[in-house]
């Protein structure tokens, strides 16, 4: 792949077009995330189990899967602003529509709504990025939408979990809701129209080209992998602060998240900017060394040090979000332009079918003991280790079926005629 295939834009309007999409992507990360916090009181308001709450956690990314596949059909046949526009509106219907439901049942059906129409903006919010960026930028461009994800950290879940402690669980999600309408407005007002390679191809035999590329199966194999290794502990990682370490969930678990979320904020830029330098496979294999043995760590922790809690979380926040740059650049970069949106949201797809399968397995794996306590975390934290591992080696079998994915291309020094 090329600089050919992106639409050249000028700075500023490059500049602006990152802006909103780290915006959407910031209420979308923050729609997910604001579950994991919630978990704790949920569990209790509610009267369910680990399992079920892993249920309500996997009802979004299963319904994402569900219309990302369905969205590959056609995808490619509209334009991105549009597509994005619309997808974004349903999302923040189906977000106001979580604030107001009384019982757990009518909260799975609205968090179900919400990752349809969340799942399908984040991929297109991605296609729209490599429609849009020359490959040499592509890398530090993902880690400016994606440091959206420790924004949402640092900003979005303590102010959620604080209106939830004030107000009860229902506001953080009138909270996001508010904040979505307010960028919905703006975003149909400034976000540029970003051309891209739409096909008038029959949606069926769009699709059976999507799936038949030899390229994209390795592709999905490494986004399934990746999503699962997080997605199989995160949901968990709060219930065992408070449970198994001992924290304070109202003053001192809010802090985990503002903590890793600043860390983050920092190191995403910088990793975005080693993807682009460095082959990405080597920077995702970096990350690994360092997230595999927190990850031992952090699903075995207990009570301790407050200091060496916050630290290992930071860390766990650094290499968990810190493996996606690399990674979906790679993915981006190793699908032809004319296929990117179909297979982006088919991509979206087992990204998030995988990752509310993951949720149900983690919620089988952990379990509340008689004293309270959880159990079973550290069983579910070698299945992450084992899926972080899959995700090198898925990747470097990807980067065997396209080179040019994983290392950008070194501009050639012009030369004078040859005498």
């Amino acid at each position: 792949m090329t600089t050919a295939d992106a639409t050249p834009l000028s700075p500023s309007r490059e500049r602006l077009l990152l802006l909103t999409l780290a915006a959407v992507q910031f209420t979308i990360i923050i729609d997910f995330m604001i579950m994991m916090p919630l978990g704790a009181s949920l569990m209790r308001v509610f009267g369910i189990n680990p399992s079920q709450f892993g249920l309500l956690v996997a009802s979004y990314g299963i319904a994402a899967g569900i219309a990302g596949f369905l969205g590959g059909f056609v995808l490619d046949r509209f334009d991105r602003r549009g597509a994005l526009l619309v997808l974004f509106t349903g999302f923040t219907v189906a977000t106001l529509a979580c604030a107001l439901a009384p019982t757990y049942h009518f909260l799975l059906v609205a968090r179900f709504a919400a990752g349809a129409f969340g799942g399908v903006a984040s991929s297109v919010l991605t296609a729209t990025i490599g429609d849009a960026i020359p490959a040499e930028r592509r890398g530090r461009a993902m880690g400016t939408v994606m440091a959206a994800s420790p924004l949402a950290s640092i900003f979005g879940v303590p102010t959620g979990l604080i209106l939830a402690d004030q107000w009860g669980w229902h506001a953080p999600f009138f909270f996001l809701g508010t904040v979505s309408l307010g960028i919905l407005v703006a975003a149909i007002k400034i976000l540029p129209r970003v051309t891209s390679q739409q096909t008038a191809e029959h949606p069926v035999r769009q699709m059976w080209n999507i799936l038949k590329h030899r390229t994209h199966g390795r592709a999905y194999l490494l986004r399934a992998s990746l999503v699962f290794s997080g997605a199989v502990i995160v949901p968990f990682m709060a219930p065992s602060m408070v449970l198994n370490v001992g924290l304070n969930e109202h003053t001192q678990l809010p802090l985990i998240y503002l903590f890793g979320g600043a860390c983050t904020f920092f190191t995403m830029p910088w990793i975005g900017r080693l993807s682009d330098r460095f082959d990405k496979v080597h920077v995702l294999m970096g990350i690994a060394l360092l997230a595999g043995p927190i990850v031992l760590v952090i699903t075995r922790l207990g009570p301790g040090p407050l200091f060496l809690t916050y630290l290992f979380t930071s860390l766990l926040f650094i290499g968990l979000s810190g493996r996606f740059v690399p990674t979906i650049a790679l993915i981006t970069n190793s699908v032809e332009a004319k296929y990117r949106g179909g297979f982006l949201s088919v991509n979206s797809a087992v990204q998030h079918t995988c990752g509310g399968i993951a949720a149900i397995v983690g919620g089988q794996l952990v379990t509340t003991g008689p004293d309270g306590r959880l159990q079973g975390y550290p069983a579910a934290g070698w299945v992450s280790v084992a899926a972080l591992i899959l995700t090198v080696l898925f990747a470097l079998w990807l980067r065997r079926a396209a080179p040019h994915a994983a290392v950008n291309p070194v501009p050639r020094t012009p030369v004078g005629p040859i005498a």
